[in-house]
């Protein structure tokens, strides 16, 4: 009788390989099975929610093209992966991941081209399913609410094919990411294959074409290669499009976990996922999947969404065609009717240049918006030009510089304007919102700032209402004039020296935010040479000394002119008062004599923060030191100010000699233009301007 029960266990056995195969690999932790089609297999392989195998034709079908669905198909057994042979310790963590490899053939075919999603995962979960998972970008993997749980004990290959979960605007879908316990992915790769080692070739997953894909992890070294490559190919590529490291993978894997898929579309975006064959293996002695031959699976699934598309006959498809040239055509030249009729309103034609610097604006819009220039509406004058308060319907109030007719330097700084300030972007400098030259008229046209100067805040406006400028603003302005300037001399892509520094030149918004403006004067210089200017620019109290021995303005002397500024913000008093009154020798006698504070603006009476007026009034005099070598750079100034950086020493006479600090006196004093001197004791000797059309009002 036991003899007879021998053999019927043998005959049973002999007739399920399968059984055989895996209760022997299991016994050895390993576990391995290969499915060439999926008919007859319901039992192996478990399914939720849109997955289903296919009785037809044996395909496993992840998710059909309804919207918003989501659907899972794992191998119904639980996989043991930490391989325990490896150590002796009891402790789980201490384990091993031992190898494992898979390879599987698939096809996604979106509703129509171009407009499919949302891709598929391969996953090791603890689970046989994904409960709660949602559609569309969590790929019927997470959810909202558990995205990058470290409970989530998940792992997942995704093959996303629409912009990947958080990722920026310069990404796109069509690529293969690895993901733990969350859908943004640790490593994204653009899809391809390595045509040669070094040569990759792209290829869509929404093509409809089947696709094979190979995932090896190596235990002992913790290396995933990932190979996905079109079945098409007669040729394994020889180099993994992904290949890394993955240390973090024994603090997600479980004892036992379950292998499989999960798919998911999106709303307006949808594709049927389908898996075509499917191989495993794991632990043991280097297991590798077994591999599936195309010839050996049931075929691949019809592309319809390129049915759908050939569904239009050639004839309407040419029709369409023709319609839209037509229609291209009439629109190029109603564009092209419309810029002539502007060009002509205007009286002029655009140059190459003036295409290159922010929008231009039309003369007639201008007109309108500053009441016709009116008088009421001035809210500023320079030397060169009056500013106009305007306001226009579509972007709401500017400031309009109307450059004084017929003056060359006008136009100088007009160019000079545009040149510089139309390209920089930065929260501490004046936005240039455009320009206009209509005949003899040079306009630009910047934001509106409501507060108006800070040479007004300090001087002008207190008088008038007796609201003194407290300090906590002051100091606001300080730091954000301090951070305009490093943009200048750092951070933009060419230095930039703005060369007149002034209260003026600085506007206050609503939120007393420093805006610099008037780059009239300013000249940019590419990093690694020097200014080649020789003319003398700038504003009495404010030049630096060796602006009147070499011309040569620099980041140096900017920075002389905004200590200048510093000292003049904290104390309320002009840089010059008097021929003989210099504001930063009248500081220096103060810090000489141990009382800086005595210099703080009376005004405030004891309404400010010593620590930080005596910060400021130190820097203040720092800048302007006599040797630019000697003065910090706007990067120092700022750490200064924000307290990163303690001040060094300053010397008592700042570099100044008796006879320099004459020689400067009568020759700054001697050099200002009577023009300049009149309106903005800004003076300057600059070369011609290159543009003969806008010295002609053109």
């Amino acid at each position: 009788m036991g003899i007879a029960r021998t053999y019927l266990l043998v005959f049973l056995l002999f007739l399920s390989p399968n059984a055989f195969k895996s209760s022997v690999l299991d016994d050895m932790a390993t576990t391995k099975f290969t499915f060439r089609g999926f008919k007859g297999n319901q039992t192996e392989i478990q399914t939720e929610g849109a997955a289903e195998i296919q009785s037809s034709d044996g395909l496993l079908r992840l998710t059909d093209r309804n919207h918003n669905v989501t659907g899972t198909a794992f191998y119904r057994k639980p996989v043991r992966l930490r391989d325990r042979s490896q150590t002796n310790s009891t402790n789980s963590s201490a384990v091993k991941i031992c190898s494992f490899s898979t390879s599987f053939v698939f096809v996604i075919i979106p509703s129509s081209p171009g407009n499919g999603g949302f891709g598929f995962t391969f996953t090791l979960s603890p689970t046989p399913n994904r409960p709660r998972a949602e559609s569309a970008q969590y790929l019927g993997l997470l959810n909202s609410s558990n995205n990058g749980n470290t409970s989530n004990h998940v792992f997942a290959v995704e093959f996303d094919t629409v912009q990947g979960f958080k990722d920026g605007a310069d990404r796109r879908g069509n690529h293969v990411g690895l993901n733990f316990n969350n859908l943004s992915s640790d490593v994204q790769e653009p899809l391809s294959y390595h045509d040669t080692d070094d040569r990759k070739e792209d290829f869509e997953l929404e093509s409809g074409e089947s696709i094979r894909a190979n995932i090896d992890y190596d235990g002992p070294s913790g290396t995933l290669n990932v190979t996905v490559y079109p079945t098409r190919l007669r040729f394994k590529p020889t180099k993994p499009m992904i290949s890394r490291q993955i240390s973090n993978l024994s603090e997600i894997v479980e004892e036992e976990m379950y292998v499989g898929f999960t798919a998911a579309t999106g709303k307006g975006q949808s594709s049927a996922h389908y898996v075509m064959g499917w191989s495993f293996a794991s632990c043991g002695e280097n297991p590798v999947a077994d591999p599936l031959e195309i010839s050996d699976l049931p075929p691949a699934p019809p592309n319809t969404s390129l049915s759908n598309k050939k569904r239009y006959g050639s004839q309407v498809i040419a029709l369409i065609v023709s319609l839209s040239i037509v229609t291209l055509f009439l629109l190029v030249l109603l564009f092209l009717f419309i810029m002539y009729k502007r060009q002509i309103e205007e009286g002029e034609i655009l140059e190459d240049w003036e295409f290159d610097y922010p929008r231009r604006f039309s003369y007639r819009d201008l007109y309108l918006a500053t009441g016709r220039f009116k008088e009421s509406e001035i809210i500023g004058a320079g030397g060169f030009g009056v500013v106009y308060r305007g306001n226009l319907p579509s972007s709401g109030p500017i400031a309009v510089k109307k450059i004084t007719p017929h003056s060359l330097q006008g136009v100088r700084e007009f160019v000079a304007e545009i040149e510089s300030l139309g390209r920089l972007s930065h929260k501490n400098l004046v936005n240039l919102q455009g320009w206009c030259k209509h005949k003899n008229h040079l306009l630009l046209i910047y934001d509106y700032i409501s507060n108006g100067s800070l040479d007004s805040l300090l001087y002008t406006t207190p008088r008038q209402t007796g609201v003194v400028l407290p300090w906590d603003e002051r100091f606001q302005i300080i730091k954000g004039i301090a951070s305009g300037l490093l943009y200048l001399h750092e951070e933009w892509e060419q230095i930039v020296i703005h060369r007149d520094v002034k209260a003026s030149n600085v506007l206050v918004d609503a939120e007393m935010n420093a805006k610099l403006g008037d780059f009239g004067l300013a000249r940019l210089y590419e990093r690694g040479t020097q200014s080649q200017t020789t003319k003398v620019v700038g504003t009495l109290g404010y030049m630096a000394p060796e602006l009147t021995r070499n011309g040569k303005g620099s980041t140096a002397s900017d920075v002389f002119a905004f200590g200048v500024l510093l000292l003049e913000i904290v104390s309320g008093r002009r840089p010059t008062d008097t021929e003989n009154f210099f504001l930063a020798d009248w500081v220096m006698e103060f810090h000489s004599n141990g009382g800086i504070l005595r210099a703080v603006d009376q005004k405030l009476g004891s309404s400010f923060n010593g620590r930080e007026a005596k910060l400021v009034l130190v820097v203040g005099l720092l800048c302007c030191h006599q040797k630019p070598t000697s003065r910090p750079t706007m990067r120092n100034v700022i750490r200064y100010l924000n307290g990163d950086e303690d001040v060094p020493q300053i010397d008592g006479n700042l570099g100044f000699s008796d006879s320099s600090r004459d020689y400067l006196r009568t020759n700054v004093v001697g050099n200002v233009s009577s023009d300049r001197a009149s309106s903005s004791n800004t003076f300057s000797y600059l070369s011609e301007v290159s543009s003969s059309s806008l010295s002609n009002g053109r």
